[in-house]
């Protein structure tokens, strides 16, 4: 996943938390990068078709980022699923965060192909939590 991906898979969660499109302060919290590298990604999305942005109001996703963003989460998911399932990687989620913008799509496919990933993926993702529902489920009780 790319550093574009990323962007589009911050703007599809922050839509699904709020009821508007994603600011520019939010994103740069949740990417932990500057505002203006946000305006910077997000000018560049929105060159690509992915992105509509309004000045003031925030970024929103076309119908093409919203499929790209999917993919990037599904992507997100496998590796956390990977991680948790068949490694026991104990802070999976962080670790799958540190390793999502490394891994492209043919090894997150390969990853796929190892895992039981539920159907429901991605949208078992609860984005509020900033994690997979399911997998949370599946966790042992301390």
């Amino acid at each position: 996943m790319n550093t574009a991906d990323q962007y589009l898979k911050a703007i599809y969660l922050i839509e699904r938390t709020g009821d508007g499109p994603a600011a520019t302060g939010e994103l740069a919290e949740m990417l932990a990068v500057s505002p203006a590298s946000v305006n910077e990604m997000v000018g560049k999305l929105e060159e690509r078709g992915l992105v509509e942005h309004e000045k003031y109001k925030g970024a929103s996703l076309t119908d093409d980022g919203i499929a790209r963003a999917e993919d990037a989460l599904q992507t997100y998911c496998i590796i956390e699923r990977f991680l948790y399932n068949v490694l026991d990687v104990e802070d999976f989620r962080e670790e799958a965060g540190a390793l999502e913008a490394v891994i492209d799509d043919t090894v997150a496919e390969r990853l796929d192909t190892i895992i039981d990933r539920r159907s429901e993926c991605p949208d078992c993702f609860d984005a509020e939590a900033d994690a997979c529902a399911l997998l949370e489920a599946e966790e042992p009780a301390d």
